[in-house]
């Protein structure tokens, strides 16, 4: 019995000392690497800048609708690279989890991580809709100029306004930023032969309001353009606020752009009172658009803001 007991044994240690050399290396854990978070600051030439706004969705979460918003970009723009992104997310999603995807989906292809900017809306003109994506991108036809003239920005206006504002010239890109939805279809088609992007900025905002931004070719703007992610500023107080535009005026400045030159910034604060503080950190700056969005990327945050500058 004791030599059939060490046989037994035998032939068990053997079976497992094979399964252990035979072990599939697909079965060891892998440590995989995080996504690299995109630039603060990216650039395009103006010539050749392309303006893209996604198709809405209401299929899925946030996750699976930001990725079909950029293969939809992609795809229209033809695979061009993609300069910067502007994110609208609505619903219960992380809006955090945005940058993240478009590190994974340009990463995966291979192509440059643009600029992210990123908000919390308070609605989207579909149901079920968590996300709409603008996209600047830049065409890979060095021999042909899409923007021969240079490009004008135009801050946010009521549409009346704005529309005199453009006389003749057609948007390129208009974004409305509206206190509801009802109309919505009326007021895009203002502007048709621009992409248009609408976007109820709270849920319950404290007043009636429409105003809209847009991009139009003409203006002589510099050759190269820089665009830069979302500055949180996290307080709300006047500390708060001139840390958060002294941290993104030192990345224009890492990137060689001078913060004096900056022609458009947007504020997007979570009451009138912060759009008010942060409007009046900064004296007066050119192209200034201040409007109140339902949140921004941390919840200690009381308004983010991004640049559009000349670049070199």
């Amino acid at each position: 019995m004791r030599y059939r007991r060490i046989a037994v044994l035998t032939v068990v240690f053997v079976a497992a000392a094979f399964a252990a050399k035979k072990k599939n290396p697909d079965d060891v854990t892998q440590v995989l690497e995080l996504p690299k978070d995109p630039p603060m600051v990216a650039t395009g030439a103006t010539s050749r800048l392309l303006f893209q706004v996604s198709p809405l969705s209401g299929k899925g979460l946030l996750s699976q609708q930001t990725r079909d918003a950029l293969k939809a970009i992609l795809k229209a723009n033809g695979g061009a690279p993609v300069i910067h992104i502007r994110a609208f997310v609505a619903g219960s999603g992380d809006l955090r989890r945005v940058p993240q995807i478009v590190s994974e989906v340009f990463t995966a292809k291979k192509m440059p991580l643009p600029s992210v900017s990123v908000v919390l809306a308070g609605g989207l003109p579909l149901e079920d809709a968590q996300v709409e994506i603008e996209a600047v991108s830049e065409t890979r036809d060095t021999k042909k100029d899409v923007n021969p003239n240079g490009l004008t920005f135009l801050e946010a206006l009521p549409p009346d306004r704005l529309v005199s504002r453009l006389g003749t010239s057609a948007p390129l890109q208009v974004t409305c930023f509206v206190s509801s939805l009802d109309g919505a279809g009326a007021l895009a088609a203002r502007f048709p032969s621009a992409a248009v992007d609408i976007v109820q900025t709270q849920r319950t905002p404290a007043r009636p309001d429409t105003r809209c931004e847009a991009v139009a070719r003409g203006g002589q703007i510099a050759t190269r353009l820089a665009f830069t992610g979302t500055q949180v500023a996290f307080g709300s107080d006047q500390k708060a606020a001139a840390l958060a535009y002294k941290r993104l005026d030192q990345e224009l400045t890492t990137a060689g752009i001078s913060p004096a030159d900056i022609l458009e910034t947007h504020v997007y604060a979570l009451s009138e009172r912060m759009g008010t503080l942060a409007s009046n950190t900064r004296n007066s700056p050119a192209g200034l658009t201040v409007v109140s969005f339902e949140g921004v990327a941390s919840l200690d945050g009381g308004f983010a803001i991004d640049y559009i500058a000349p670049a070199k």
